[in-house]
């Protein structure tokens, strides 16, 4: 099992800016120091809690302070831009990391970037797919592009000069594209089975509760077999709320302080999600009433806290209840302990993982 890091960011109102920056940029830089396989940054224009407003120029801030982590976007909500703008920004970045480079994609879950970009009330799905349709499409053909959709039309034909390069747009490093991925929440959605059928990879949310993680892996399996492609595991990421430390009692108390670093993600992610008309993703099985979802069950059940064996014991329970994922993406929290935060990434890296491969390696070996 490959170790992955996930940053949306969420961190608290009052937090300064510039410091909440500067140690996003920090856990990124120590995961690929610890050997983590890829780091990816969410992007939110109007949420001041989740305050990276350009998941691009913040991964291009850390290109010369990494070295062999993979850098992804997670995601790039694509009906809030332009699908040749983001085609070209793409290709450029790519090349920037010399194919350390993932592409994160979705519609985009904020409500509020949606109202900025008029996209409230359109079919963001239909815009996403068109999106991604389009710049696959500008990868893969020479200009000059004649590209018709429903919401977006490119063209550089009246103004393409081959001579000097205009109306043409470099294509990506890594041919013919990089690793597309989609990130997932909704229990058995159907953008997991379609990403599987494109031959895409999948992120499964972190406060996804098992039975709705679980449901991705038959979806995951559904588009494969639609699209006569083999199981592959190693394409589904499975994101987790993950807390390591030395003493079991450290643990507790810095997972399960309401007004901590867990109960504040914890707090703003059900606001925002009930708010949506999400109760489904926090409930432990579809009988389960609205009233009994509270911040001290998702922290009791979304959260893996504790020693080095107790949390790889954790993974190791729920990877056997949900599915054969490939990839843990350990989730990124605000450092509200800074030393905590680092050694929590340290005995992630050095102590559980290999703890939990060794076990998996046992077990496939029987």
């Amino acid at each position: 099992m490959r170790l992955s890091y996930f940053m949306m960011p969420l961190h608290p109102l009052e937090k300064d800016y510039l410091q909440t920056l500067n140690e996003d940029r920090e856990a990124i830089i120590l995961a690929d120091k610890l050997g983590f396989t890829e780091a990816f940054v969410g992007e939110h224009i109007s949420d001041k809690s989740e305050a990276i407003t350009s998941s691009l120029v913040f991964l291009a801030s850390l290109i010369k302070d990494t070295k062999t982590i993979k850098l992804g976007t997670g995601t790039l909500n694509l009906p809030n831009n332009h699908p040749a703008a983001l085609a070209a920004q793409v290709a450029m970045i790519d090349h920037l990391l010399e194919g350390r480079f993932i592409l994160g994609i979705s519609p985009g879950g904020l409500r509020s970037d949606a109202e900025i970009f008029g996209n409230l009330e359109k079919d963001r799905k239909a815009m996403f797919r068109e999106s991604i349709s389009q710049m696959l499409e500008i990868w893969s053909g020479t200009a000059p592009y004649q590209i018709e959709g429903e919401f977006w039309n490119i063209s550089t034909a009246t103004t393409i000069n081959r001579e000097t390069g205009q109306g043409i747009i470099i294509g990506p490093y890594q041919k013919p594209h990089p690793e597309i991925c989609v990130t997932a929440m909704s229990p058995s959605s159907e953008s997991v089975s379609e990403a599987a059928s494109n031959g895409w990879s999948v992120i499964s949310a972190n406060f996804l509760q098992p039975i709705g993680v679980a449901s991705h892996w038959s979806k995951l399996q559904e588009g494969w077999a639609r699209a006569n492609l083999p199981d592959s595991p190693e394409n589904w990421k499975v994101a987790k709320s993950i807390f390591v430390a030395e003493d079991e009692k450290t643990a507790a108390r810095y997972t399960k302080d309401l007004s901590g670093a867990y109960g504040y993600y914890y707090r703003n992610i059900m606001k925002k999600l009930l708010a949506n008309g999400r109760p489904d993703l926090f409930k432990l099985n579809n009988e389960m009433p609205d009233s009994e979802i509270t911040l001290e069950l998702l922290l009791d059940t979304l959260v893996f806290a504790g020693t080095p064996v107790q949390v790889a014991e954790k993974i190791l329970q729920f990877r056997d209840s949900v599915g054969p994922f490939g990839t843990l993406v350990y989730a990124g929290h605000d450092w509200v302990d800074s030393f905590l935060a680092r050694q929590s990434m340290e005995l992630m890296a050095t102590e559980v993982m290999p703890l939990v491969n060794n076990e998996i390696t046992i077990v496939d070996h029987i």
